[in-house]
C-alpha cells in the first residue's frame, strides 16, 4: 500500500538528491513506486540498465533516476501504455513536454488502414453468426427432420 508521502511524491517532480549510485530502495523513495514496480519496468524499458554490484545489489546512477522519473511520468500521469511509453522513450522525443492528444492516441494503438478494414471486416461477420444463431431453424428444415426421424426409409436427402 502507498502511504500519503509517496502519493505526493508521485504527483510532483520529485527531488534528486547530488550522489553518484542510488540503491533500489532509494529510487523507490524518491519516485514513489514499490521495489518491484522498478524490476519490472528493467524488464520492459531496454533503456533502464542499473550496474549491479559484486553482491547483485542494483545500483542506479543519475541518469537512470531520471528515467525512472519519465517512465513514471509517461505511465501514469500521461497515461501512455507500457508499448506506448517504450516507443515514446526510443523515439527521442520531448521528454519535458507532453505530446498533443491525437498523437497521444496514435502511439497508444498504432493500426494501419488494412487492420482496422480486417477488424471492421471481422466484427461484421461476428454479428451476423450471431443473428444466425440467435434464429431458431427455419420451419421447413424441422419438418424434414422429424419427416426423417419417423421415416427412416426415405432417408434420401435427393427425393425423386
Amino acid at each position: 500500500m502507498v502511504s500519503q508521502t509517496s502519493r505526493k511524491q508521485a504527483s510532483e517532480a520529485p527531488v534528486i538528491p547530488d550522489r553518484l549510485y542510488f540503491k533500489i530502495g532509494d529510487v523507490a523513495r524518491i519516485c514513489g513506486e514499490e521495489t518491484y514496480v522498478l524490476r519490472f519496468w528493467e524488464t520492459q524499458f531496454p533503456q533502464l540498465k542499473p550496474n549491479k554490484s559484486g553482491t547483485g545489489q542494483r545500483l542506479y546512477r543519475r541518469r537512470d533516476v531520471e528515467l525512472v522519473v519519465e517512465i513514471q511520468s509517461l505511465l501514469h500521469k500521461q497515461g501512455f501504455t507500457i508499448p506506448g511509453a517504450r516507443q515514446v522513450l526510443e523515439s527521442g522525443a520531448s521528454r519535458s513536454t507532453p505530446m498533443p492528444e491525437p498523437v497521444r492516441e496514435i502511439r497508444r494503438a498504432p493500426r494501419s488502414n488494412g487492420a482496422v478494414r480486417a477488424i471492421a471486416h471481422a466484427r461484421a461477420e461476428l454479428k451476423e453468426i450471431a443473428a444466425m444463431l440467435a434464429n431458431p431453424l427455419p420451419a421447413p428444415k424441422r419438418d424434414r427432420q422429424r419427416a426423417l426421424k419417423s421415416h427412416p426409409e426415405s432417408a434420401s436427402l435427393f427425393p425423386l
